[in-house]
């Protein structure tokens, strides 16, 4: 039922087509309630009833331990919830924002598909598997971001987002396959018990930067942030939904499900508490240089993700509880500030800050909910964000690498939270009405049913913290190695601890992001004119390495794929003679080739008429001798298998001799003059190769006849070939039975070029003079 679960999404999108026949509104009624079952059926049936660490296998590779295994604890359920739990309110969502859209079907295939893809990440036990998944979400979120296909904006953003997680996941898969290498297993649950083997290792640095590359730049760490705020021209539920809650926190996801592994690692503590603090800070201090709303929210979000990383770099089980409060805290605040933000647009038809206000009279319920949540992200009590800031401060304060350092960063980051969170509910809400089109409107029920839910959610979540404290725990344990059930068992959460420090920090920063936001058009004006030089932006890099790249392709194909097909084939058997002379001469002991073989008198009269018909093709004045002298080196070479016990290569041989023969004959008359082309230079520098070819090939041939080298899977065909494959020919069976799908690979792809043939002999000009 856990793979069924995962894979809905994908089931539904495919069914999509067919609801749509039914109208758009019952379609997207049917299509939302999907999510929302999901969420039910995780909080039901995992949640409240305490049944977590179900797990499913069913076997896939074994032979690779790669086996479909899908587990659900503590840690996969928040995210599950997650997942579809904001889903549920951007799919309802979109069924009214998007309403008029032409392409409405199209967004819910590519938004089913991706909630299936986050499902499978969370609740893969195997990381081959979550690997695929992960790229699943690659895929979709292209889809999704480049969703305004005809705007050049959007196309750019998709691509750069999908170029820079599809390079990062080329890096996980290489760190996948480094840890496999290291523990021989690919199940997180088993490589999470090994720690000690991994980090003594001499692969394990390798491995862990590799990992975290895939990490990174999922999660928009820096120096890959910039592809999250350009990802903010897809329409506003995607951005809810993929930039606030889920896919971005796929990276999140990952670091701490391996942190186990690498934990107590001085490189990767170091390493996650660098770059996340460096993006959490540098995030909230770009995030008060926007106008829009949703860049605003973007590099919030850019924030929190860094603030997570950090929390994970500093790696002590109150960071990793002060990481899943978090995290949970802010899908909700975010998801409901982003499904504001496009119930602004859709009701004044801007999100710039400075062109709106006082739009509390005209969207009072929009308006409740966007508070709520700015309230949250700021950390004010008694929101779900308060006790979030409150253990995050505690974590910063905790002996780690960096010291004071670190709470220092948190400080700021924390700072410039309530700053943006003002900047993204009290600018257009309160004070004095303005917009720059017709009179605002409230949105429809449809819209903001579901960021009241989650904006309200994180206010019950604050008042009643004991809904999500046990799970919490459990989940801190799921991630963090050998946690003492002293310390699991502690691990509760409260809205109130009395009057400590961090209380203090945390109304400090509170009012000293009351004092900014008070004095804010004069500290904005300074801000916004602070810019980093173009060429230290790491978006400037990526142009640029994309610029090399195309300027590197187009050199690439003008010399590799020129158009002549003589230059193909001199490529081709220059890069065999150099790879495989390499190997024959570097690794090989030639000393056992035996140049005295028994030779029969028909062996020496086969070899000199393949020889002297060779000779007549090269040295031929007339196509036609040349064609008759290449069909007698076929023939022959057909002979030759006859001979030593190929009966069928043989016939197949034939059969093409003789087709090529009379193609030639039937075409011959329509070709050009035959005659030299190539100057004598050229065709020294092809008998040379040929011969340097020929001599490597036959010195490889001499080499593997000299050595027996049995092996498993020879001695397997051996015996298996007639009791499973029926055939005493090895090579028939071979071909037939246990390479079949690649023959019919084979014969698929000579059947196209039949059809190609075929259609350009058919090609006959109109009474018009076209084909």
């Amino acid at each position: 039922m856990l793979l069924f679960s995962v894979l809905s999404g994908i089931i539904v999108a495919c069914l999509v087509p067919f609801l749509f026949k039914f109208g758009r509104k019952p379609a997207s009624i049917i299509i939302s309630m999907v999510p929302l079952s999901l969420f039910l059926y995780y909080l039901f049936n995992f949640g409240i009833t305490d049944n977590l660490g179900y797990s499913e296998s069913i076997e896939f590779f074994p032979a690779l331990g790669v086996n479909l295994n899908f587990v659900m604890d503590s840690y996969a359920l928040i995210f599950a919830l997650i997942i579809t739990g904001i889903g549920t309110a951007v799919f309802f969502y979109s069924s009214y924002y998007l309403a008029e859209h032409p392409y409405l079907d199209r967004f819910y295939i590519y938004i089913s598909i991706f909630m299936a893809s986050m499902l499978g990440i969370v609740t893969s036990d195997n990381m081959v598997i979550m690997f695929i998944f992960w790229e699943l979400t690659s895929i979709s979120s292209f889809l999704l971001i480049g969703f305004k296909h005809r705007e050049e904006k959007s196309r750019y953003s998709a691509w750069q987002a999908l170029l820079v997680t599809g390079s990062g996941a080329l890096a996980l898969l290489a760190g996948i396959l480094l840890l496999y290498v290291i523990t021989g297993k690919m199940n997180f649950s088993e490589i999470n018990a090994m720690p000690g083997i991994i980090q003594s290792s001499t692969l394990f640095l390798p491995a862990m930067f590799l990992v975290l590359g895939g990490a990174f730049t999922k999660s928009a760490q820096m120096p890959f942030h910039f592809w999250l705020p350009n990802a903010m021209e897809a329409p506003t539920p995607v951005s809810a939904y993929l930039h606030s809650a889920t896919m971005v926190k796929a990276g999140i996801y990952l670091m701490a499900r391996i942190n186990p592994a690498f934990q107590g690692a001085i490189e990767w503590e170091t390493t996650l508490t660098i770059f996340g603090g460096i993006t959490m800070l540098f995030a909230a201090y770009m995030a008060l240089k926007q106008t829009d709303l949703k860049r605003i929210l973007a590099y919030t979000t850019l924030s929190v993700l860094g603030t997570l990383t950090l929390l994970i770099g500093i790696g002590t089980p109150l960071a990793m509880q002060a990481m899943l409060v978090y995290l949970i805290a802010h899908a909700l605040y975010k998801g409901t500030l982003f499904l504001v933000a496009g119930a602004i647009d859709h009701g004044t038809g801007t999100r710039n800050i400075d062109e709106i206000g006082g739009l509390r009279k005209f969207m009072p319920i929009t308006a409740v909910a966007a508070t709520l949540a700015a309230f949250s992200m700021a950390g004010v009590l008694p929101l779900f964000g308060f006790i979030g800031k409150e253990l995050l401060y505690e974590a910063a304060l905790q002996p780690n690498l960096f010291g004071y350092t670190t709470f220092a960063i948190v400080f700021l980051a924390a700072l410039f939270g309530v700053v943006a969170a003002g900047m993204s509910a009290i600018f257009p809400f309160f004070g004095q009405a303005k917009y720059p089109n017709s009179k605002p409107h409230e949105a429809s029920f449809t819209m903001y049913s579901g960021y009241v839910i989650t904006a309200f959610l994180g206010l019950l979540f604050g008042l009643l913290p004991m809904i999500v404290s046990d799970n919490v725990a459990k989940a801190v344990s799921d991630i963090y190695y050998n946690l003492p059930v002293a310390v699991s068992s502690s691990m509760y959460l409260a809205l109130w601890h009395g009057f400590n420090l961090v209380l203090f920090l945390s109304l400090a920063t509170l009012a000293l992001g009351i004092v900014i936001l008070m004095f804010r058009k004069k500290l904005f004006a300074i801000i916004r004119k602070i810019n980093l030089p173009e060429y230290l932006l790491p978006s400037k890099g990526y142009d640029m390495s994309i610029s090399i790249l195309i300027a590197s392709a187009r050199l690439t194909t003008k010399v590799l794929q020129n158009g002549y097909l003589r230059n193909y084939i001199t490529l081709i058997l220059i890069t065999l003679l150099i790879l495989t002379s390499y190997s024959l001469f570097t690794f090989s002991d030639l000393s056992v080739i035996s140049l005295y073989h028994p030779v029969t008198i028909y062996e020496i009269i086969i070899a000199a008429i393949i020889t002297i018909s060779t000779i007549l093709v090269v040295k031929s004045s007339g196509r036609l001798q040349a064609v008759a002298a290449l069909g007698v080196v076929g023939i022959f070479v057909a002979v030759v298998f006859s001979i030593y016990g190929a009966p069928d290569l043989a016939m197949t041989q034939y059969s093409i001799e003789t087709l090529t023969v009379i193609l030639f004959v039937l075409v011959i008359y329509k070709l050009p003059k035959f005659m030299h082309y190539s100057k004598f230079s050229h065709r020294m520098q092809d008998f040379f190769l040929a011969s340097a070819v020929g001599l490597t090939m036959t010195i490889l041939i001499l080499m593997v006849t000299a050595n027996e080298m049995p092996t498993e899977f020879k001695e397997y065909y051996g015996k298996t070939s007639y009791l499973l494959g029926k055939g005493r020919n090895i090579v028939n069976v071979i071909l037939v039975d246990y390479r079949a799908l690649d023959t019919l690979g084979e014969i698929v792809v000579l059947s196209l070029a039949a059809l190609g043939v075929f259609a350009l002999l058919k090609l006959k000009k109109d009474d018009r003079g076209f084909e």
